[in-house]
């Protein structure tokens, strides 16, 4: 694993930057833009799993980071459901439900090989 110095360093710190970004772009277009309890809350999701990341990173022990990852990866969880209504009620086609939900999913999936490494150290 590449030395980690910052937040910005971490790949699922990354992948959720781009994710974040890809939910805001789709979010802000025709209905799906004007829902603004789903609109609102995938957002809040979305930023939680970076937000969560850059302030366990920040936090003063491990074990407190690692709580913080599994919070990350809770709204990940959050924001894999969000996608199905989302795609439910016709926000989302079937391609961009399945490039957001791999998007999610691959975020999660860092964040548990990350969590799972943290707590072998």
């Amino acid at each position: 694993m590449p030395k980690i110095t910052r937040f910005e360093d971490i790949e699922a710190w990354q992948t959720a930057r781009a994710l974040t970004r890809q939910i805001y772009e789709v979010s802000n277009q025709g209905a799906f833009a004007r829902d603004y309890g789903l609109r609102d809350q995938m957002r809040r999701a979305a930023v939680s799993i970076l937000s969560n990341i850059a302030e366990g990173f920040e936090s003063r022990t491990q074990p407190q980071f690692i709580s913080y990852l599994g919070m990350a990866k809770a709204s990940a969880g959050e924001l894999r459901a969000q996608l199905y209504v989302a795609q439910d009620v016709g926000y989302l086609d079937a391609s961009t439900f399945d490039l957001l939900y791999d998007q999610t999913d691959k975020c999660s999936r860092q964040l548990s090989r990350f969590i799972t490494y943290l707590e072998k150290r």
